[in-house]
């Protein structure tokens, strides 16, 4: 490889919320990456802050040229410039469209389990949660559309948050089930936020629909959260778009966003976004690369020797979301456990609703060695602890 995904970096003195642990844990739970970003894009950086000046900044048409050229080339979707809007990220977009699109008290969907932030999006502005659990069989999700139907139709939900590809099962949506859906929201006047941000961490070999290029009904009904921030691991500088076809609708997110003060980039926003999307994709396809290595280290481990854990068949996003229903119902029990026992630090499932008590999200973005000791501490545990 070109890049070293091996190296490890020392993030436990920058402030780091990911590795704001114990001396021996080892953390592997929030969705960031210990890899360096791409070198084109920390270069860009150092390039940018050695103007030295850090002023207020504009948005410029590179800017948008980066995304239409991105999701052209990589996701065979032609985006037009005036349906983008930036934003600071993804969950502030949420928070904002949830404010402008519902009024309180009001309904929003989401289908279980799902990225448990949406929940605050939706709960600290005095709408009510309405869930849609996803079915699980034979170690798959799928939606249950009949169920998924009857909740849409109820006139007090308006609203719907989706994650595409999913977070935290890791499940790529096909188009002709992103269209099933867009069709249903239509048929009931749902307007879809959909949460992309994941949407470039697949497996090598596999694609994504994004949801607003499945049909006509999902482009009109649907607000559309895109970034660099997983993909290149920038997470921390704060930039992503927004993109919205129907031009209302888009005028009401672009006015709640700037409301909300969400919608002005800062000194590194478009250098990190323009770096990023117009020079980083070698970087990313040997990522991708690497990533399922991980993926396969640990399926083949807890294959061979940990039986009892069932590893669910996703391929996006570089987490694993791994089936301990063999042996506890109660995830947060078991993860607390697990950290206690051994310093192994993942997710519980059941931050994210729907079945997710009997699961466990681990975060594989990491150099190779600390997902062997991983599975090592995993190990243990199981041999040492009743259950």
């Amino acid at each position: 490889m070109k890049f070293d995904f091996d190296k490890k970096v020392d993030r436990k003195n920058i402030y780091s919320m990911k590795w704001n642990v114990g001396q021996d844990e080892l953390p592997m739970w929030v969705a960031d990456m210990d890899f360096e970003t791409a070198p084109v894009v920390k270069e860009a950086i150092l390039d940018r802050a050695m103007n030295g000046t850090f002023g207020y900044t504009d948005i410029p048409d590179s800017w948008y040229e980066a995304y239409q050229n991105w999701w052209s080339s990589r996701h065979n979707f032609e985006i037009e410039k005036d349906w983008l809007i930036y934003s600071t990220g993804a969950i502030p977009t949420i928070s904002s469209t949830v404010r402008k699109l519902t009024s309180p008290g009001e309904k929003v969907l989401v289908m279980t389990p799902i990225y448990h932030i949406f929940f605050n999006s939706i709960v600290n502005n005095g709408r009510f949660i309405v869930e849609s659990p996803l079915q699980y069989e034979n170690g798959n999700y799928s939606v249950d559309y009949e169920d998924l139907e009857e909740k849409l139709s109820d006139p007090q939900l308006s609203l719907m948050i989706m994650c595409n590809p999913h977070n935290p099962n890791g499940y790529i949506y096909s188009r002709e089930e992103l269209a099933k859906i867009g069709g249903l929201c239509k048929k009931y006047g749902v307007y879809v936020i959909s949460d992309e941000v994941h949407c470039d961490l697949l497996d090598p070999g596999y694609e994504y629909c994004p949801f607003a290029a499945a049909s006509k009904d999902c482009l009109e009904m649907s607000i559309s959260c895109l970034a660099p921030s997983k993909t290149f691991n920038i997470a921390g500088i704060t930039t992503s778009a927004v993109m919205v076809y129907d031009p209302i609708i888009r005028h009401k997110v672009w006015r709640q966003l700037n409301t909300d003060e969400c919608g002005e980039p800062n000194a590194f926003a478009v250098t990190v976004t323009e770096a990023a999307f117009n020079h980083g994709g070698e970087w990313l396809d040997e990522l991708r690369a690497y990533v399922l290595g991980n993926k396969d280290y640990v399926r083949n481990f807890i294959g061979e020797k940990l039986p009892k854990i069932k590893v669910v068949s996703g391929h996006a996003t570089y987490m694993l979301w791994l089936d301990i229903s063999a042996l506890s119902d109660d995830s947060a029990d078991f993860a607390q456990r697990l950290r206690d026992k051994t310093g192994l630090y993942v997710s519980d499932g059941a931050e994210f609703s729907g079945n997710g008590n009997r699961f466990l999200r681990i975060n594989l973005a990491c150099p190779r060695d600390y997902v062997v000791e991983a599975m090592k501490r995993l190990e243990y545990f199981l041999e040492n602890c009743e259950f």
